[in-house]
């Protein structure tokens, strides 16, 4: 819950997406108020299990108008913009909050490119307002037990990690935003990047980055961290799932083994936005910096030749 006694207003962008209840979710479970949101979608019956008197617009420039008239009346004046908008609307929605004198809290990846962040960086310092990202995995408990059971492990002790993430997706996916790569930054970056900034944060900084395959629905390579060779698969293409799932009439598969012994993490991820919201409303979100090395790997990965089924690659892309 929210520990002070005034509850915080909250903006939404993006309220017809996916991920938005969550947020919705996270705002009223941290006992703040849902005040105004934009979706250019206009069927938008979800608010009314959070927020049924939230104002909604469909044009930004009425929603931006919107803000500034409550900033400039100071009656329910905005301090928070929660953002869950396409992937490359993220840093103009993330500079509209910050204009409006109110903090952003953005979906990952928090940009696409990594010089969108040293940009973002010099608005924060003048605004005064803070930019914080959603990276819930670092919140999950098998996630969290399992940085500190590296944290206590040997010096120099490297470990043999393979991820594997596939979900499916139909047609329409490719015919949306998060097919365009120039919108979305592609299957590395939308589906991807928040695996990256976990395994990072529980085992270091990339050494070497390769790419032994990219395509449009899949894609695989190897990264060599401080504590760990990973070798990772993507996909949101359903023939790739294993035979045990689609007999189980499954359509997403989520698998990290650590020198053969799978971590249980496919549970657990109920309440985690909630979580990510109490840690930014108590001062101690994650921002900028915390995001930076995930969207330098994935945008490294973006832009490397593949290099084919050579060295140590992902079993799974035997079968490509």
């Amino acid at each position: 819950m929210n520990n002070t006694t005034t509850k915080k207003k909250f903006a939404l962008i993006g309220s017809a997406g996916f991920i938005a209840p969550r947020h919705m979710q996270a705002i009223k479970e941290t006992g703040n108020e849902l005040v105004c949101a934009l979706d250019r979608f206009d069927v938008m019956g979800t608010i009314d299990s959070f927020s049924p008197n939230a104002d909604f617009f469909t044009e930004p420039e009425r929603f931006d108008r919107h803000l500034d008239k409550l900033r400039r009346e100071g009656k329910n004046k905005i301090d928070y913009v929660s953002i869950c908008s396409p992937n490359y609307l993220h840093d103009a929605h993330i500079r509209l909050a910050l204009r409006n004198q109110a903090h952003a809290i953005c979906e990952k990846p928090l940009v696409i490119n990594p010089w969108n962040l040293d940009a973002l960086q010099e608005i924060e310092k003048e605004s005064g307002k803070s930019i914080y990202t959603i990276l819930q995995l670092r919140l999950h408990p098998a996630i969290v037990a399992l940085k500190k059971q590296v944290e206590q492990s040997p010096p120099g002790k490297i470990v043999d990690i393979d991820l594997t993430y596939i979900t499916s997706r139909g047609r329409w996916y490719f015919i949306s935003w998060k097919g365009n790569l120039q919108k979305s930054g592609g299957l590395v970056t939308n589906i991807g990047i928040h695996f990256f900034d976990m395994l990072m944060w529980v085992f270091g900084e990339v050494r070497q980055n390769i790419v032994h395959h990219s395509a449009h629905d899949n894609a695989a390579g190897f990264l060599r961290l401080e504590r760990a060779n990973v070798r990772w698969f993507l996909s949101v293409d359903a023939e790739d799932l294993p035979d045990s799932s689609k007999q189980a009439g499954k359509r997403t598969y989520r698998s990290i083994t650590i020198e053969g012994q799978e971590i249980g993490f496919s549970e657990g991820f109920t309440g985690l936005h909630t979580r990510a919201y109490e840690e930014i409303l108590n001062g101690k979100g994650l921002g900028i910096e915390d995001a930076r090395a995930s969207i330098n790997a994935a945008y490294n990965i973006r832009h490397t030749i593949p290099i084919g089924k050579s060295g140590d690659y992902h079993p799974m892309l035997a079968k490509i």
